[in-house]
C-alpha cells in the first residue's frame, strides 16, 4: 500500500517514493533486441584512420598536361585518335595502354572501355563528353591497375545506359559506369549518369570520389563498390530504386566499408540511404537523406528481416542481429545510413527521413559531433550492441523509439528527441521484465520507515535483461509516448542535464528499469504516468518523487529549498501525474516546497 502524506491543499500531492521493476507488456507493441546468436563477431574497427589514410595525392590532383594527352573525339557512331594506343572498332573505342586521354563529343550507342595491362595507372579527361550504350555500360574499366576518371574544369559530361544489359563477357556489367578495378572520380566539371536497368557506377575494388559534381539516377544502387566508398570534396545528387550508396564484401568482412570525409550528398532511396556491410565513417560533410519516402512510410509494420544489415523496420520481435546480406520484394530494408559493422560519425550536417532507422549500426554506433536532423518511421539511432554519443547536436522531430541499443552511453552532446514509443529504450536478453518481480514485487512492505524510492522489496527483481543506460553529460530532453528511459537492465545517471516528459495514459513510466537505477550526479527532470511509475532505487543526491495528481500541460513545477531559493523549474509540455526531481542541490533529508500551479507543499527529499 502507497502511504499518502496529508497536506492542507486543494490539489493533493501525494509523496510516493514510486518504485518497482518491470510492467506488464501484454497490450503493448514489443520493442526489444534479442542478442544476436551468431558465433563470429565482425572484426574490430580501426577507426584511427584519417583522409591520409584514405586518399592519396593523386586521387585529388586533377592536372593534365594537353601536350602530351592523347584526344579521343566521339563522333556519333564512332571515333577517332591518332594513337595506337586507341583501338576504335565501329562504336566500340578500347584504351589499351597508360597515358592521359581527353574524351569529348557525343556517342550515340558504344562504349568507351578501358582494357590495359595490369600494371598501367591511366586518366582519363572527360571534357564535354556523352555517351550513351543502349544495351551495356557507357564506361566500362575491364582491365589496369587504377583509372583515373577526370572531369575537366566547367566541362559538362553524361553517361546513359538505354534499359538493358546484354552479356559481352563473363562480366555482369549492370551499371552505366562499371569498373572492375580501382576507379577514382575528380575534377571541376560534372558528370550525368543514367541507368534506368541498372545500378549508376560500380565498382569491384575501391570507390574514390575526390571531387566534382555527380548526378545519379538508377534503378537499383546509385553507387555500388565491393571494397570501398571513400569521398571527399564532391557533390552527389542521387535518386536510386535500391540504396543510394553501398558497399558489400561477400569474401572480407573488413572490406565493403564506406569513409565520407566531407563533400555534399543529397540522396532519394527506395532502399537504404548509405549502407555498408562492414564498417562506416563520416568524418564531415553534409548529408540529405530521404528513404523509402520517408518517416510517414514507416515500416514497422512491414519489413521482415529486422535487425540484420538488409533488415527492416520494428515489427515486433526481432532475430539476431546477423543477418545475411539479401534482399525479397517483401522484405526492403529502408534504413538512413547503415553499416554491418560499428559507425562512427566525427562532425558533419546530417538530415536524414526514413521508413525505417535513420542510423543503424549490427554491432555499435558512436557519434562524436556533428549537427543531426531526424524523423524516422522507426528507432531514429539504433545500436545492436552499444550506442555512445560524446558530442553534437540531435534534434528527433519523429521516431518510434529515439535511442535504442543493448547499452546506451550518453556522455555529452546536446539531444532533444520525440518518440511515439520509449525514448531511450537499452533492450537485451528475453526481456520479460513482467513475467517475475515487477513493481508489485518492488513494493515490499510498503513506504512507512526508512524506504527509499525503488526500494527492493520480497518480491526480488526480473534479471532476465542485461541492458543499461548510463548518462554522464550532455544535456538529454525526451519526448516520448511510451517510456521516457526504458533500462531492461540497469540506469546509471552520473551528470548531465536530462528531461523526460511522457504521458499520463497506458502502462508508460518515466522510468522503467529492471534491476537498479542511481544518480549520483546531473540533473533529473521527470514527469509522466503515475500507474507504473518508478523512482530511482538509489541515489547519493536527493530525489524527491511525488504524484500530483491529473496535471495539465505547462503547468509550472517550482522546486525551492528551506531559503527559497529555487532549485528546479519546469514546465512540462504534456499532461503529468508524477514529478521526479534530483539535482547536486537536493540534499538528502532536508525540506523543500513543491509548488505545482497554484498549489504547493514540503517534502524531503530522499
Amino acid at each position: 500500500m502507497k502511504k499518502f502524506l496529508s497536506i492542507i491543499l486543494v490539489l493533493t500531492l501525494i509523496l510516493s517514493l514510486l518504485s518497482g521493476c518491470g510492467k506488464n507488456t501484454e497490450n503493448k507493441t514489443p520493442s526489444k533486441i534479442q542478442e544476436s546468436t551468431s558465433s563470429t563477431a565482425p572484426p574490430e574497427v580501426d577507426f584511427s584512420k584519417t583522409d591520409g589514410d584514405m586518399f592519396t595525392e593523386r586521387d585529388s590532383n586533377t592536372d593534365y598536361d594537353e601536350s602530351t594527352a592523347v584526344f579521343i573525339k566521339l563522333n556519333g557512331t564512332t571515333a577517332s585518335s591518332s594513337s595506337n594506343s586507341v583501338k576504335i572498332s565501329g562504336s566500340k573505342i578500347t584504351i589499351t595502354q597508360e597515358a592521359t586521354y581527353i574524351v569529348s563529343g557525343e556517342l550515340t550507342d558504344g562504349m568507351l572501355i578501358v582494357n590495359a595491362p595490369d600494371t598501367a595507372k591511366l586518366q582519363i579527361v572527360l571534357n564535354g563528353a556523352k555517351i550513351t550504350s543502349k544495351t551495356s555500360a557507357a564506361l566500362y574499366v575491364l582491365g589496369a591497375d587504377k583509372v583515373f576518371l577526370t572531369l575537366a574544369k566547367e566541362s559538362e559530361n553524361t553517361l546513359i545506359n538505354g534499359g538493358s544489359f546484354a552479356a559481352i563477357d563473363e562480366n555482369n556489367i549492370d551499371a552505366a559506369l562499371f569498373s572492375k578495378q580501382d576507379l577514382t572520380l575528380n575534377g571541376a566539371g560534372s558528370l550525368t549518369v543514367t541507368s534506368p536497368a541498372g545500378h549508376g557506377i560500380v565498382c569491384k575494388d575501391d570507390l574514390v570520389i575526390a571531387g566534382g559534381s555527380y548526378t545519379v539516377n538508377s534503378s537499383s544502387h546509385g553507387l555500388d563498390a565491393n571494397d570501398s566508398v571513400r569521398i571527399a570534396n564532391a557533390t552527389l545528387n542521387i535518386d536510386a530504386g535500391k540504396d543510394a550508396i553501398h558497399a558489400e564484401n561477400s569474401d572480407d568482412a573488413s572490406l565493403g566499408y564506406i569513409y565520407i570525409a566531407s563533400g555534399t550528398i543529397k540522396a532519394e532511396a527506395e532502399g537504404d540511404g548509405i549502407a555498408a556491410s562492414a564498417y562506416m565513417q563520416i568524418a564531415n560533410g553534409k548529408i540529405e537523406l530521404l528513404v523509402g519516402g520517408g518517416a510517414e512510410n514507416g515500416t514497422k509494420a512491414s519489413s521482415g528481416n529486422y535487425g540484420g544489415f538488409m533488415g527492416g523496420g520494428h515489427g515486433g520481435m526481432r532475430p539476431s542481429g546477423n543477418q545475411s546480406f539479401t534482399s525479397t520484394e517483401d522484405t526492403v530494408s529502408m534504413k538512413g545510413l547503415k553499416a554491418a559493422n560499428s559507425l562512427l560519425i566525427s562532425g558533419g550536417n546530417i538530415t536524414i527521413n526514413s521508413a525505417d532507422d535513420s542510423v543503424h549500426s549490427d554491432a555499435s554506433v558512436i557519434i562524436n559531433g556533428g549537427t543531426f536532423s531526424i524523423a524516422s518511421g522507426d528507432d531514429a539511432i539504433h545500436a545492436e550492441d552499444t550506442l555512445t554519443i560524446t558530442a553534437g547536436k540531435i534534434d528527433i522531430s519523429e521516431s518510434y523509439e529515439g535511442l535504442e541499443a543493448l547499452h546506451i552511453a550518453v556522455q555529452g552532446g546536446d539531444i532533444k528527441l520525440k518518440a511515439s514509443d520509449d525514448g531511450l529504450n537499452a533492450a537485451g536478453g528475453t526481456d520479460q521484465s513482467g513475467i517475475e518481480g515487477g513493481r508489485d514485487g518492488m513494493f515490499g512492505g510498503g513506504f512507512g520507515g526508512g524506504g527509499r524510492p525503488g526500494g527492493m522489496g520480497a518480491g526480488g527483481m526480473s534479471a532476465s535483461s542485461n541492458g543499461s543506460i548510463k548518462i554522464s553529460g550532455g544535456t538529454l530532453y525526451i519526448n516520448s509516448s511510451g517510456d521516457g528511459i526504458d533500462a531492461n537492465g540497469t540506469l546509471e545517471i552520473s551528470g548531465g542535464h536530462t528531461t523526460v516528459v511522457g504521458p499520463t495514459q497506458g502502462d508508460t513510466a518515466t522510468l522503467d528499469y529492471d534491476k537498479s537505477a542511481t544518480i549520483t550526479g546531473g540533473t533529473f527532470i521527470g514527469t509522466g504516468a503515475q500507474g507504473m511509475a518508478q523512482s530511482f532505487s538509489d541515489s547519493s543526491q536527493g530525489v524527491i518523487a511525488i504524484s500530483v495528481g491529473s496535471q495539465s500541460a505547462n503547468t509550472k513545477i517550482v522546486l525551492k529549498d528551506k531559503n527559497s531559493k529555487t532549485v528546479i523549474e519546469h514546465s512540462p509540455e504534456l499532461n503529468f501525474a508524477v514529478v521526479i526531481l534530483s539535482s547536486p542541490e537536493i540534499i538528502k533529508g532536508e525540506t523543500y516546497t513543491i509548488t505545482v500551479g497554484s498549489k504547493s507543499g514540503e517534502f524531503e527529499a530522499n
